[in-house]
This record gives C-alpha cells, structure tokens and sequence, in this order.
C-alpha cells in the first residue's frame, strides 16, 4: 500500500481567503433601538415594580378554568418585574455601546419577550379574583396574526420579485367576498379554494398593469384597493343583503385536533387545536421560508428583485419570474381574506378593516423576510389579543387608548426598532427588456 502524502504550500506564498466584513448598524438604529429598550426597561421598573402593590400575587394559568390538569403559577409580581426591568435596561445599555447587526435580532427579541413577561405578570397581579389565562391570550393572539401572515407572505413574494404590492388589502377583501359566496353555495373547503382563486386573479391585473404597462405600482395599489372595496361593497348590497341564508351564509371552520401533537402540554391546544386554514398558514410560512432561500426559484426571484438586467443576461425571464410570483402571493393573500369570512361566518363590508396595510408593514419590519414578517405579525396579534385582557383586568385605563394599542406597536416597530432598511433594489423598478 503507497503511503498517503499531502502537499504542503509553500511558506512565501500569500493565501487570500474571503473575509466577510459586517454591515454597521445605522446611527439611528442604534440610538432608536437603546432608547426603545432602556424606556422599557424603566417603564417596567417604576410602573410594574416601585408603584405596584408588593404584597400582590401573579395567578397565571395555563388553559381552561374547568381543567383540573392545567398547569398554575403564582407568585410575587413587583420582584420579579423589578428584575425583569433591570435585565432590559442592561439589553439597551449592552447595544448601545456595543452594537452589532447580528446581535438585533437576539438582544430586541428577549427584551420584548420580557417586558411582555412583566406585563402579563403585572396584569395578573391587578385582579386578584381570577386567573390569566395565557393558553387563551395566545390562541387570541394567532387568530389576529394568520391573516397577517397571509398577507405578509404575499407582500414578501411580490418585492422579492421586484413588484411593490399595496394591492394586498384588495386581494385579501376579494376573497373575503369570494370566500362567502362559494363557500354558502358549494362548502368551505371549496370556498377557500375559490378565496385563492380570486386572490390570484386580483394578483394579475397587478401583475399585468405593473409589469406590462409600467404603471406606477403604488398609485396602482391603492387603486385596486379602491376597486376592490367598491367592488366587493356593490355586490354585497346587490346580492348578498337580499339574499342572506342562500348566498352569504357559510359555514364556520371547525376546529381540528391533530393526533399526538393537540395532546403536547400548553402547546398542543394553543397551535394543534386549529381551523383547517391556520394548517395552511403553518405549511406556507415552511414553504416560502424554504422556497425563497433554499431553491433555484428563490435564487432567481432575489436575483430578479435584486438587479434584473444581471439576470436576464444569465438566461432567466425576468417579467415571467415576476408574473408568477405576483400571481401566487395574490392567491396567499385571498386565502388570508377567507379567513376572516370563515371566523365571523358572513361577508361584510370591509371585513378585513385594514389588515392588508398591517400586512404591508410587517413586511418592512420583517426586512421582506417570511421569518421577520412572521414575527411582526404575531407582534401585532398579540397587542390587538391584549385589548381584551387590559380592559378586564385594568379598566382604569381608557377603551380609547387600548383600542390604539396594535396601531401604536406597529407604528413603534417600524419607526423605533427597525431603523434603516433596505427594499430589494429593483423593488418597484419596471424592467423592459432591451
């Protein structure tokens, strides 16, 4: 046997290896950010702490009241939000004086997954009669947040591609509308299909307008908003009011258990306890994760979205690429409009009551990312899920102010948090092909 030997380069020679060089954190993004958390942090400590009864327990529960197998805490409030306000101020003090992009997501993330903490804690504690349940907080929290996803999702496959979607509240209202109709007349299962279907239709004139005739894509968006909304509110008046029971009546989507994960502690009723569509939302958020990051179709739509000339020189069809993924988030976005039809179980006039432009929001927040978009719309799930919470356990504070919550959180995220952002560069340029 010949012995095996290795090569050896020689001393003088110069080895180049890549060297990845860290983008810096924006100046604004790093006072905003260290200023958000450390506000928190003192919020926490003075409100949550100082100014709270020390004497007073946190009753958290973990499902049904009449569930004798349901997990209880209970325990002191103010020293444990003290801590908790302590440790958030150190976060913010920590990314002030050493900032790094790569830490944003992990040092933002706890901080808010703490003060949460403290606020639920602190809740808990003002009503000393009953127990929060916070099984039912979340499951509140998801069925805010899927038609967010939906729509997030959508706006995430259209500026991937280079096609800004403003259009997602009309996409979603369409199949609201289409949603109600089939699924009165033929089932629900069709009826989310049929949502789809007119999702993706809206999703084409989109396509067509901004791709073909290089219309303005905002000015575009917001008209096909319009159009949606008059649209949708015309034959609502014309043919579902009259009608009710025979064209506006769908069924309500029942509630499926899932064998062995519904039966996992706490987790399983808050996510395995789900409409059909919400196992929709689970299966899309892994599929456009793994589509737009992991496959050659995702390589070619960031490239598309990212410098279009450089991609139709390599061969790839750059206006066919944008159709097909306009026209596919069109069609996630009408399922998200189904959403709503099914939850309420009729049809009403701008039953998604803005939805599409918290979507459009999340994007940003969510860096045009389906991880990040997900994450902003459970933000905005869980502030909307804690008007009720607040006024049960708080009523001193105004219904006016807990109304704005979910508002303000998205305003607050976008502005506070998410500083300097970058679209995809072709985001909204129209590509003509020489």
């Amino acid at each position: 046997m010949s012995e095996q030997t290795t090569v050896q380069p020689p001393e003088d020679e110069l080895v180049v290896r890549p060297v990845v060089v860290e983008p810096p954190v924006s100046t604004t993004q790093r006072y905003a950010t260290a200023g958000v958390l450390v506000g928190l942090g003192l919020i926490t400590i003075w409100l949550f702490a100082l100014r709270a009864d020390w004497d007073a327990h946190a009753k958290l529960r973990f499902g049904a009241l009449n569930d004798p197998k349901v997990h209880q805490l209970s325990f002191p409030s103010a020293p444990v939000c003290l801590a908790i306000g302590i440790v958030i101020v150190t976060l913010g003090l920590l990314w002030l004086a050493v900032p790094r992009r790569r830490w944003f997501g992990a040092i933002v993330g706890s901080a808010l997954g703490l003060f949460v903490v403290a606020l639920l804690c602190w809740m808990s504690s003002r009503n000393q009669f009953s127990q929060l349940d916070l099984v039912g907080l979340g499951s509140s929290t998801i069925q805010v947040a899927v038609p967010l996803i939906l729509g997030a999702l959508c706006g995430v496959m259209c500026e991937r591609s280079g096609v800004i979607n403003v259009a997602i509240e009309g996409q979603m209202l369409a199949g609201a509308w289409t949603g109600a109709l089939v699924g009165t007349l033929v089932g629900s299962l069709v009826g989310i299909v049929g949502a789809a279907l007119a999702g993706a239709l809206m999703g084409w004139i989109l396509a067509v307008f901004a791709i073909r005739y290089l219309v303005n894509q905002v000015v575009l968006g917001v008209v096909l908003n319009v159009f949606a909304a008059g649209l949708t509110g015309f034959f609502y008046d014309a043919f579902m009011q009259p009608h009710v029971e025979s064209l506006n009546q769908p069924a309500l989507l029942d509630p499926i258990s899932l064998p062995l994960l519904s039966k996992i502690p706490i987790l399983g009723p808050l996510l395995f306890e789900q409409s059909i569509i919400v196992y929709i939302t689970y299966v899309l958020i892994v599929v456009v994760d793994v589509w737009l990051f992991r496959t050659r179709w995702g390589l070619r739509t960031r490239a598309v979205g990212e410098h279009p000339k450089a991609a139709d020189t390599v061969g790839i069809n750059v206006l066919a690429m944008r159709y097909r993924n306009v026209i596919i988030g069109g069609a996630i976005a009408g399922i998200g409009g189904a959403y709503f039809t099914f939850q309420v179980g009729q049809f009403q006039k701008n039953i998604t009551s803005g939805y599409g432009f918290i979507a459009l929001a999340a994007v940003i927040f969510g860096r045009w990312s389906p991880r990040g978009a997900v994450g902003a719309a459970l933000l905005f799930g869980f502030a909307t899920a804690m008007q009720t919470t607040l006024s049960i356990n708080v009523p001193s504070i105004p219904s006016d102010v807990i109304a704005m919550l979910p508002y303000l959180a998205t305003i607050f995220a976008v502005a506070g948090l998410v500083g300097k952002v970058r679209a995809p560069a072709a985001d909204g340029e129209p590509y003509v092909k020489e």
